[in-house]
């Protein structure tokens, strides 16, 4: 890949938000080399790519630094013409389908790693909660595809996530994520224990 034209992704391949993007990237057909980053030992470059959030996703490309994987996803989106759209054309769709996104990334990730932090109660309660957020998602996504006139979005929502070849390409073994999970949630009791 020319160096004027490279495409990097800095991340850890289990971040959701990092999947997004990478998501975006095959969606594209758009070739990118992926740097594997240790969030416990920040690379310099990560460092300097993103110096406000110092997280991921970072994709450089042309030797300039994207953040946030939102942003990322719509740069991606509005510089790569091949392949499908990844949001309609229509501006009310495309606000509705951006603001489900932030409503799933801001309720159900947050819910979710509740409930790998807590026990028994605590652990319930984000359950229902968690329950309530999908069925608020769910209602506010059927008033989007009413028109029965599917996007390349909505078959990208219909269709379950598993069977989409991009998300095939980019599947983590199960072993891994279950042997990650597990130590998040160690660790994390073992913080809440030593508070």
């Amino acid at each position: 890949m020319a160096e004027e034209t490279r495409v990097i992704l800095h991340g850890r391949r289990l971040s959701p938000y990092v999947k997004r993007v990478e998501i975006a990237l095959k969606i594209k057909g758009t070739p990118y080399e992926f740097v594997e980053e240790d969030l416990k030992n920040k690379c310099p470059l990560l460092l300097k790519y993103n110096p406000v959030h110092k997280k991921i996703p970072v994709l450089v490309h042309n030797g300039k630094p994207l953040v946030e994987s939102f942003a990322i996803r719509d740069y991606i989106d509005e510089t790569w013409k091949t392949g499908p759209e990844l949001l309609p054309e229509d501006p009310y769709k495309r606000a509705q389908i951006r603001f489900w996104a932030s409503f799933l990334h801001q309720h159900f990730f947050e819910a979710w790693i509740l409930m790998s932090k807590t026990k028994r109660e605590a652990q319930e309660k984000a359950i229902k909660e968690l329950y309530k957020k999908l069925k608020l998602l769910e209602d506010g996504m059927k008033d989007l595809f009413r028109d029965g006139i599917p996007s390349s979005v909505d078959n990208k929502i219909k269709v379950p996530i598993n069977e989409l070849p991009v998300a095939k390409e980019l599947h983590i073994p199960h072993e891994i994520v279950v042997t990650s999970v597990k130590l998040l949630r160690e660790l994390a009791l073992k913080s809440s224990v030593d508070t």
